[in-house]
């Protein structure tokens, strides 16, 4: 039994993706064990293997689900099930429009969304309700979760989660100096974080409204080009950061808010609003693109 599927990528976060909206997932993975793939894990990592497999961060199902246009199911490079991915988000909402999946929206609505797009679709995630507009372009805006807290750990060190845990540390020098697999897999198994583990994230401040990182994730075990739910908490943990330096302490305001962030794999830019200590309406934006299409 052969199953197509789609490649995308977000800012170089590569994601292989298949239609499971009539079941044929589940089959497909049971053909499979006559050539010694046991298990649904050991079939997605061999998929996702740059040398053996197709080559991905992650593989996702889009599949039904009752009073939404689709569910997203998120699988790591490792072949386990994952917590939320935001650039995987972006990358199969466009997939979907392309599929005909969402509505248009109408000018009459304009003023209740926040971007002038042509569709929308609202999709059922591992950390909830997402909603997702195709912009101009390549581009699509997602609706992330809010963040109710955000730890300081350290004069440069924040915790929190959106949609997965992330670890992040600012520091001034040269970001790519930095030997990050190493010192990142010492914090994602460090006893604090044993057994779940967390992404671990480098970040510089470059200016205002704008930083730059790198990213070690959790379940690939390796640095990824890019990493939308680490791109969304460097963005959130750099308000923090300039209030805490005394650099801006007015940015922590109930306005909207952007951070340009610049990433191996490309530019992305993260929207919101804080408040109190809580961060809402925010939305990543970026590009999601097609690369190939194939079967397994």
């Amino acid at each position: 039994m052969t199953i197509p599927f789609v490649k995308y990528q977000g800012t170089g976060n590569d994601f292989v993706l298949i239609d499971n909206r009539l079941g044929a997932w589940a089959a497909y993975v049971a053909s499979q064990v006559p050539r010694g793939f046991s298990s649904e894990k050991a079939l997605v990592a061999h998929i996702c293997h740059r040398q053996f497999g197709i080559g991905a961060d992650g593989l996702m199902l889009l599949q039904p689900k009752e009073g939404f246009d689709f569910e997203m199911v998120y699988f790591n490079s490792d072949g386990g099930l994952s917590s939320m991915c935001g650039n995987g988000g972006r990358c199969i909402a466009s997939w979907a429009f392309s599929l005909g999946l969402g509505d248009a929206i109408a000018e009459t609505q304009e003023t209740s969304v926040p971007f002038n797009a042509e569709k929308t679709v609202k999709f059922w995630a591992p950390d909830g309700v997402h909603q997702a507009w195709k912009l101009a372009g390549s581009e699509i805006g997602l609706s992330m979760n809010p963040v109710e807290k955000i730890h300081a750990l350290g004069v440069d060190q924040w915790e929190l989660n959106t949609g997965s845990p992330h670890y992040i540390q600012f520091e001034d020098g040269d970001l790519s100096n930095i030997d990050l697999i190493p010192w990142a897999r010492g914090v994602r198994y460090s006893e604090r974080y044993a057994p779940a583990g967390i992404n671990v994230n480098v970040v510089k401040i470059l200016g205002e409204g704008s930083i730059a990182m790198r990213t070690y994730e959790r379940g690939v075990e390796n640095e990824t080009l890019s990493c939308g739910t680490g791109v969304t908490a460097a963005a959130i943990a750099y308000t923090n950061q300039c209030a805490q330096n005394q650099r801006a302490q007015n940015q922590i305001s109930n306005t909207l808010q952007q951070v340009s962030v610049n990433t191996a794999g490309g530019q992305l830019h993260v929207r919101f609003a804080a408040q109190n200590g809580r961060f809402e309406n925010i939305y990543l934006i970026g590009a999601a693109t097609f690369v190939f299409e194939g079967r397994l």
